[in-house]
């Protein structure tokens, strides 16, 4: 659903028509303004319907999901000696770069920005959140791998929970700077943790992510695939 994607065109280039096969991975549209960032399917399946909304925007398109799922394989650079630019145009090409937020506006990031650094918050305090230590237990090695890449850009910040245990992804995370939050909502919010740990200027631009994008970019690169299950 393209208008999931905060400031893209109301109309991006779809790659895809009706009728067409994809496999999770594959990509099914672009904004003209930014093409380099491609924007993936997250199932393999038959595309059925193209839907559009007022002046003729995309609202939607409508896959219908394999049994089996079939997923286009990927090849990841070496983190240890690919560059800045190298890593984005790879993450920009294979679905990664869409999960990536900027604050302020929350907009799909630049890849052109430096950005002081990037924030994952690792609990959620609103009602009827799902439990992220459920989320990432068992793909604990995808979130690391994640953090790694993200580690290239900018230093890392995680927000920790301190009225329980954090899961030990978390708390073993490697390669990251470790912030932990007590008190009731919205402590888990990633914009007050940017906030209490280094509030964002007028000049500064910092990046965001959930723990399941984390781990969706990091299935990159140890599963060679775009995995973008959720739970």
């Amino acid at each position: 659903q393209p208008p999931n994607f905060v400031a893209m065109s109301p109309i991006p280039k779809v790659t895809v028509a009706v009728g067409d096969e994809v496999k999770a991975g594959d990509p099914i549209f672009f904004d003209k303004k930014r093409p380099d960032i491609q924007y993936c399917a997250p199932v393999s399946g038959e595309v059925i319907a193209i839907n559009r909304g007022a002046k003729r925007s995309i609202a939607n398109v409508v896959i219908l999901k394999d049994k089996d799922q079939q997923f286009r394989s990927v090849t990841a650079p070496n983190l240890a000696d690919c560059s800045k630019e190298d890593l984005a145009n790879f993450l920009m090409a294979n679905g990664g770069w869409s999960f990536i937020r900027q604050r302020p506006f929350n907009i799909i990031a630049d890849p052109a920005d430096e950005p002081r650094g990037v924030y994952v918050s690792t609990f959620d305090t609103a009602p009827l959140a799902p439990d992220l230590n459920l989320v990432v237990d068992g793909r604990e090695a995808a979130f690391q791998k994640g953090l790694e890449v993200m580690a290239k850009f900018a230093p890392v910040h995680l927000g920790l929970n301190a009225k329980e245990q954090p899961h030990t992804a978390f708390t073993s995370a490697e390669g990251v700077q470790k912030h932990w939050f007590h008190g009731k909502h919205p402590a888990g919010n990633v914009g007050i943790q940017i906030h209490h740990i280094e509030p964002i200027t007028t000049t500064s631009k910092v990046w965001t992510l959930g723990v399941q994008d984390v781990i969706t970019i990091g299935a990159l690169f140890s599963e060679g695939r775009f995995n973008a299950e959720r739970v």
